[in-house]
C-alpha cells in the first residue's frame, strides 16, 4: 500500500474525501478553540481515524460522532478508550436530522474536519438547524474558509458569504498546511468558528428569495446590479432599498439582499424560484 495514501492502517477513500489530520500541534489547537467540557452537547462530523476524537474524549465523558466510512466507524465502536464514550451514527451528515440530537437547555456544539469536496452544500444542511447549535468549527479549505469571513467589495464574496453571514458570526481560527495531513490535499486548509445569532439581525420572510437574488447577482458578478435584476427590480426601486444600482453583485451588503428578498415577498405574484 502505497504510504501516502495509508494512515494508522487505514488506505484514505478518495471517494468519501479522506485527509486525516497527524499534527499533535494543529490537533491540539484545534482541540483548544474548540473547548469541550463535560456536559455539553458535542457532535463531531466524520470522526475518520480519531485524531481530534480522541484528545476531546480525554475531556469529557459522552459526545456524538457521525461517520459515513464504515470500517472507520466499527473502528470507533472498539476503540478501547473511547466505545464507551461515544454515540456512533454510522450514516451521511448530508442527510442526518440533527433534531434528533437536540437536549432541553443544551445547544449543539458541532466540530469536525470536513470532506472538502461536500463542505458548503453540508454546512448549508447544517444552518437549517440554526436555531438548535451553540457553535460550530470546521476544518475546511482555507480558501472557503476566506469565502466565509469575506467583506463587500472582495473577489471572495459571495453566495456563501452571504448565506453563512445571515445566519451566523464568522471568525478565522487556524491556518493548516497540507503537510499536517495523510494523504497531504493539494490546498491549504484553515480551522472556521460559526457562531449562530441568537436573533438574526436582518430577518427574511422567504429564504428562497434570499437565495434567488443572490444567485442571479454572483452569477453574474461583472455585471451592474441595474442589469442582474431587470427582471424583477426597476431602479427607482432598488435605490428605493438603499440599493446603488450601479453598482455590482459584490457590493450589495447582507442587510440589503435581505431588504431585496424581502420586498419580492411581498410584491411579486410568482413563487421564488429556487
Amino acid at each position: 500500500m502505497s504510504s501516502d495514501q495509508v494512515h494508522l492502517g487505514h488506505r484514505a477513500r478518495k471517494r468519501f474525501g479522506q485527509n486525516f489530520l497527524k499534527d499533535p500541534y494543529i490537533i491540539d489547537g484545534i482541540v483548544s478553540s474548540i473547548n469541550p467540557l463535560p456536559g455539553q452537547n458535542l457532535v463531531e462530523i466524520g470522526p475518520g481515524l480519531g485524531a481530534i476524537t480522541e484528545q476531546v474524549g480525554k475531556l469529557v465523558d459522552k459526545f456524538t460522532v457521525i461517520e459515513l466510512d464504515r470500517d472507520l466507524a466499527e473502528r470507533l465502536e472498539n476503540h478501547p478508550d473511547l466505545a464507551s464514550k461515544l454515540t456512533i451514527h454510522q450514516g451521511d451528515a448530508m442527510r442526518f436530522d440533527f433534531t434528533q440530537l437536540i437536549k432541553e437547555n443544551n445547544k449543539l456544539r458541532i466540530f469536525g474536519n470536513l470532506p472538502y469536496n461536500i463542505s458548503t452544500p453540508l454546512m448549508f444542511h447544517i444552518f437549517e438547524f440554526h436555531k438548535d447549535v451553540e457553535d460550530m468549527h470546521f476544518m475546511l479549505q482555507k480558501e472557503v474558509v476566506n469565502r466565509l469571513a469575506a467583506g463587500p467589495g472582495s473577489k471572495a464574496y459571495g453566495r456563501l458569504t452571504v448565506m453563512a453571514q445571515y445566519y451566523c458570526r464568522v471568525m478565522p481560527v487556524l491556518e493548516v498546511p497540507p503537510e499536517s495531513f495523510v494523504p497531504a490535499p493539494k490546498v491549504d486548509s484553515a480551522v472556521v468558528r460559526l457562531t449562530p445569532y441568537e436573533v438574526l439581525p436582518f430577518p427574511c420572510t422567504n429564504l428562497k428569495w434570499l437565495d434567488r437574488v443572490c444567485r442571479e447577482g454572483f452569477n453574474q458578478r461583472r455585471k451592474t446590479i441595474r442589469n442582474c435584476y431587470k427582471a424583477l427590480f426597476t431602479a427607482e426601486q432598488l435605490e428605493a432599498l438603499g440599493v446603488n444600482p450601479g453598482n455590482r453583485p459584490e457590493n450589495i451588503t447582507v442587510e440589503q439582499f435581505v431588504a431585496m428578498a424581502n420586498w419580492l415577498d411581498a410584491n411579486y405574484q410568482k413563487d421564488a424560484k429556487a
